[in-house]
């Protein structure tokens, strides 16, 4: 299933690069990616996970850029 949030305060579209690299390392994520432009994030994994998932990707986005956070749309 596609979950997607928007990132509040991203800034940099290297540290979003970065960003999506850290998410797609976290165990169940089966894809992640980061549109810059609109400062979103979709995330494709089980529907079973994405609680535990939510919070390792706002641990890896805030570990990048601590003022960002995730909101989902």
């Amino acid at each position: 299933m596609k979950y997607t949030y928007l990132l509040e305060n991203l800034g940099c579209a290297s540290c979003a690069a970065k960003m999506e690299v850290a998410i797609n390392k976290i165990d169940g994520v089966e894809s992640a990616r980061i549109t810059f432009m609109t400062a979103r994030l979709t995330i494709e994994t089980d529907e079973s996970m994405i609680g535990s998932i939510e919070q390792q990707a706002e641990k890896a986005v805030r570990k990048i850029e601590s003022k960002v956070r995730l909101k989902r749309v």
